[in-house]
């Protein structure tokens, strides 16, 4: 089994820089990851052992600077390396004061990319305790479970892995749908070609089609220049279209098309281009539901749903609560005190009897703050209030007038140790007529 270098994170809104430099650096036996944006860098940094993050300075929305000062203090142990064009000293101190290791100016040669990257490695000022050396065989060892849902899924898994049939992946928001996704890619023969996940829902739905296909020059205002899409820099590989119920019926009409012919057309383009892509949809959604209201193809669905699978909510796969907890634990206890805590009895049986709405992001959450709030083992005190056992209270009904007087003037004697004298002046009433009341 062939053990692969570190993991390199590289973020560019140019896919054309980032296809280039993943190019470059998988000759050098690097593993790569690639971002088209901050928001999206992130959710990889969030799940992903990254040994190193590459980013350009100028990009849409938030710049690579701010990325900077973000996992330098989310994760000081990852050197950055800024790709800049601006080689000027202010530029390069800036860029160093933000938490940078090194950085690169563009243009540059192959052999100084290597020497930087090389450099920035290197030149870690902390080792972590544990490494997480991945290989293309044990990439999907982020999922872990030993109940019969998830070995009903890494079943279907080894099946899909080596083809290129389409999947949708179906679950609630939390379950884990996207590493799903990574792990049919990363644990098949085509691990080596590109991997891009598009969410849907955060592409502006008038944007999509562009960002999916590509566009022109002129093709509509802003297009200053020709431009390749998302299925452009997933050719040979695998396309994860993210929360796929929230594509228009325009965007879902051109997948459809994408998937019967294998061909796509620019924005502005009258030219069809061929496409190899494996195509993995994902939703929270009820496609089902969506088509008999309008909102989504019958026929797309068809075409995604070649291989179907269903992720089950935690809740039904409690048996995999111990061991999704032990790897929070590590990984959390690492990353925040450089040690794996343990947990107690007590507080692991609270988490296995919740019910977790949030599935395994909740559970992650929990962990992470437990981690943080503990100091050598996490018990019950560092668990939120709403994990722990609640009385259920009964429904109150309305009673007849005499009962609530009746249980009124027992508390009243019970506050008063039972002198009538003084309760028969709170009740306002006279002792004969307390008297009455209490026979």
């Amino acid at each position: 089994m062939e053990l692969l270098k570190e993991n390199i994170l590289i973020v560019d809104d140019d896919i054309n820089i980032l296809e280039l430099l993943q190019r470059h650096l998988q000759l050098l036996d690097y593993h790569i990851y690639k971002a088209v944006s901050v928001k999206q860098a992130l959710y990889i940094l969030k799940d992903t052992a990254i040994d190193l993050l590459i980013t350009d300075i100028q990009m849409p929305e938030v710049d690579g600077l701010e990325l900077i000062k973000y996992a330098s203090e989310h994760y000081p142990k990852i050197p950055k390396l800024v790709i800049t064009g601006y080689p000027s000293v202010d530029g390069a101190l800036n860029v160093i004061k933000s938490g940078a290791t090194d950085y690169l100016t563009k243009p540059f040669t192959k052999e100084e990319l290597k020497l930087a990257v090389k450099k920035s490695i290197e030149n870690k000022t902390v080792k972590p305790p544990l490494r997480n050396t991945r290989s293309v065989e044990n990439l999907n060892s982020d999922m872990i479970g030993n109940s019969p849902a998830f070995k009903k899924i890494t079943n279907t898994i080894n099946r899909v892995k080596d083809n290129k049939a389409t999947v949708l992946v179906q679950g609630e928001s939390g379950t884990g749908k996207e590493l799903v996704s990574r792990a049919i890619h990363y644990s098949g023969k085509f691990a080596r070609e590109p991997f891009i996940a598009v969410n849907c829902a955060a592409i502006p739905e008038n944007l999509l089609e562009a960002e999916l296909f590509g566009y022109t020059k002129g093709a509509f205002t802003g297009a200053n220049e020709n431009r390749n899409g998302f299925f452009q820099a997933a050719n040979n590989g695998t396309l994860f279209l993210d929360e796929i119920g929230n594509a228009s019926l325009a965007v879902q009409a051109k997948l459809l098309r994408a998937l019967q012919e294998k061909e796509i057309t620019k924005v502005g383009a009258q030219k069809v281009e061929k496409i190899d892509v494996r195509i993995i949809a994902a939703t929270n959604e009820n496609l089902q539901a969506m088509i008999a209201q309008k909102l989504f193809r019958e026929d797309l669905y068809y075409r995604l749903t070649v291989v179907q699978i269903i992720v089950p909510p935690l809740r039904d796969r409690k048996d995999d609560i111990r061991l999704l907890t032990d790897k929070f634990i590590r990984k959390y206890g690492i990353e925040y005190k450089d040690r794996i805590l343990n947990i107690s009895q007590e507080a692991l049986t609270i988490l296995e009897r919740y019910s977790w709405p949030g599935n395994i992001r909740e559970l992650e959450n929990v962990i992470q703050n437990a981690v943080i709030m503990s100091d050598g083992i996490i018990d019950v005190e560092n668990l939120p209030e709403n994990l722990k056992f609640k009385i259920k209270f009964p429904k109150s009904t309305l009673k007849p007038l005499a009962e609530i007087e009746k249980e009124y003037i027992k508390k009243v004697l019970l506050s008063t140790n039972n002198n009538k004298t003084k309760a028969a002046e709170i009740l306002q009433i006279d002792r004969k007529t307390l008297r009455e009341k209490i026979k």
